[in-house]
């Protein structure tokens, strides 16, 4: 689906986070191919984890229009040290590279690429995560940016904020990502 804004189309950017260790494929890869397959962008933060499975399942789907895009973090030490190490994952498309180190606990603070992943994407799906993810979901509050939890079960991740609503199946997900992309026109 591409929107026509004026006289360039523009396709919707749904962002995914989640954890940078655990991959969830059970979540992550159905969530990618079903980006792909609608013909938006993926944008991730570049890393492992949730960001490598829902990029690979993405990449994976034939003749999809869309890029996988990733934000990447910079090392520890500055930006001229480049992104630390497995970043970006071999399935980013478009490394957006920044000079913002921080992440985890620290999030959500002005040095951290949370606030582009957040504020560059139409629509953030939240996978299980850790203190960086809570940050984006947080963030995303703080800038009234969409989110939608996607989860098998909502115990999977108690701290979510009830104000997150949370999709249990790719159909309700769909639904719930269609709703908003579909105002793209209006």
């Amino acid at each position: 689906m591409t929107v026509v804004a004026g006289s360039v189309q523009r396709r919707p950017v749904i962002g995914v986070i989640g954890s940078g260790a655990t991959r969830h494929e059970p979540l992550a890869r159905p969530l990618g191919t079903w980006i792909a397959q609608q013909g938006f962008h993926l944008l991730t933060g570049g890393g492992g984890g949730v960001m490598a499975a829902v990029g690979e399942a993405f990449v994976a789907v034939p003749g999809r229009q869309g890029l996988a895009v990733g934000v990447l973090p910079a090392a520890p030490d500055g930006p001229l040290s480049g992104a630390p190490p497995g970043y970006p994952n071999r399935w980013v498309e478009m490394a957006i590279r920044t000079h913002l180190p921080l992440s985890g606990i620290e999030g959500s603070t002005p040095m951290s690429r949370n606030h582009i992943n957040v504020l560059s994407a139409d629509m953030l799906v939240a996978l299980p995560g850790g203190p960086g993810t809570a940050s984006e979901i947080q963030l995303a509050a703080r800038y009234g940016r969409p989110c939608v939890a996607f989860l098998t079960d909502r115990s999977q991740w108690p701290q979510l904020p009830k104000s997150v609503p949370v999709a249990m199946t790719l159909n309700d997900l769909a639904t719930v990502v269609l709703e908003r992309v579909s105002g793209f026109a209006e």
